[in-house]
């Protein structure tokens, strides 16, 4: 039997939402294997003097758990 985790994460990027969500992909990678699946939780935006400068997101990062780490 497959088990999954779910771990919450927040990145940002000044490029833009899918950018951000590749940053939240690439750190989470740096520790965590068998990543599966990424669903987007919250956006947002940062504004300055009524411009976007940075995009921020909330994802839920999901991967399975191989037999020796459960």
């Amino acid at each position: 039997m497959a088990i999954v985790k779910v771990i919450e994460v927040i990145a940002s990027s000044e490029k833009g939402i899918e950018d951000a969500v590749q940053q939240a992909v690439d750190e989470v990678s740096k520790t965590v294997r068998n990543i599966d699946s990424v669903w987007i939780k919250d956006t947002k935006v940062h504004v300055k003097e009524g411009k976007i400068v940075s995009w921020g997101v909330i994802c839920k990062v999901s991967f399975r758990i191989d037999g020796e780490d459960a």
